[in-house]
């Protein structure tokens, strides 16, 4: 049976998306992407070009939790939200530096073997603090990991969800105010590729995303599902871009399940489960598992289809292990702390605002 605090169907989602995006730098790094991208020539193709528009399935699913967790009835936000951001964000970069600090060291020792564009350049001050603060993609900081671009792009989400529902006032502004930036977003921002440093490129898949669960709360919940459908697919009509496609996919489907009863009935199975449970801690520690590995390739190099094949499943595994550690002695201790603002900056929390983190 399902748990109030897990959703079968959403560990699931997470699950697939972050293997995608594992196993898309897994094929985008290192010679032994080199290495499969030769033996298995359309396997990474499809990899490097589609495997990360998972991404697009952790932004919805994101905008669908922060929606539960901070405005379930689609009204505003009363509490003050630095504590939540607060929380967010020392969620997010706590275990996220430790990550990174595991690959500044990881890429010193793989550097010994590996001459490889992978591994990053031995970090500076400024890019510590770009990363702790999460504005590396903003100030042009060279990442010190993959993927890290994402971590920043969360925090900004869901400060400006939880800033957008407060500045709301009342249930109409607060949901014009989301739901109107979502769709500037889907129409205009996510059109120009030089804002993807901001939230604002991301946002129409967010607001997608918390679209669905508000939808879902009222009554009449189809028809006002379809109208995120109908704004959806006016925004691919105007430019098809199969990340939305996706985004839209998610949200009609995480929408459509709660209506149904599946969200937190299915699957049942304990295996998507898991990698869900340790879907953000394989994504911090991947890439150093992943610089090792091609490191040890590189001085043990293979050509035949099934040692390629055995190397690039030993590098997965390896990682799916990394995140399982890193996920019980890193993630879940650090996530007990707490963000506290001095007692003159309170204020009380509204009635029916649920203070609870979004997973």
């Amino acid at each position: 049976m399902a748990t109030a605090s897990r959703m079968p169907l959403i560990d699931a989602l997470k699950a697939v998306a972050s293997q995608l995006v594992l196993l898309h730098h897994m094929a985008l790094y290192g010679p032994l992407a080199v290495a499969v991208a030769a033996t298995f020539p359309e396997i990474a193709e499809w990899l490097t070009e589609y495997g990360r528009m998972a991404v697009q399935v952790f932004l919805v699913v994101g905008g669908f939790l922060a929606a539960r967790s901070l405005s379930p009835a689609a009204g505003a936000l009363r509490a003050n939200p630095l504590p939540l951001i607060g929380r967010r964000y020392l969620r997010l970069v706590l275990p996220f530096m430790v990550a990174i600090s595991l690959a500044v060291a990881v890429s010193a020792l793989a550097n010994q073997w590996l001459d490889d564009p992978a591994v990053p350049e031995q970090a500076t001050p400024g890019q510590w603090l770009a990363h702790a603060l999460l504005v590396h993609g903003v100030l042009g900081s060279e990442s010190l990991s993959a993927g890290v671009w994402y971590v920043a792009i969360d925090f900004q989400l869901f400060a400006l969800l939880a800033l957008l529902l407060w500045l709301g006032r009342n249930r109409a502004g607060a949901l014009l105010a989301v739901l109107g930036l979502a769709i500037i977003s889907l129409f205009w921002f996510n059109r120009d590729s030089s804002l993807d440093n901001w939230a604002i490129y991301f946002f129409g898949s967010y607001g997608l995303g918390a679209a669905a669960w508000w939808a879902s709360t009222r009554p009449r919940a189809a028809g006002w599902l379809l109208l995120a459908a109908a704004i959806g697919g006016a925004a691919l009509l105007v430019d098809f871009r199969p990340r939305i496609a996706i985004a839209l996919a998610v949200a009609l489907l995480l929408g459509g399940a709660r209506l149904g009863g599946q969200l937190e009935r299915w699957p049942a199975s304990r295996v998507p489960a898991f990698l869900g449970r340790i879907s953000y801690a394989v994504f911090l520690v991947h890439f150093p598992v992943l610089l090792l590995i091609n490191a040890l390739f590189a001085a043990h190099p293979a050509e035949d289809p099934a040692a390629v094949a055995w190397w690039a499943m030993f590098a997965w595994v390896s990682c799916l292990w990394a995140g399982l550690a890193f996920h019980r002695w890193v993630e879940l201790p650090l996530g007990g702390w707490r963000f506290v603002l001095p007692a003159s900056l309170r204020v009380r929390r509204g009635r029916g605002n649920s203070p609870a983190l979004p997973d």
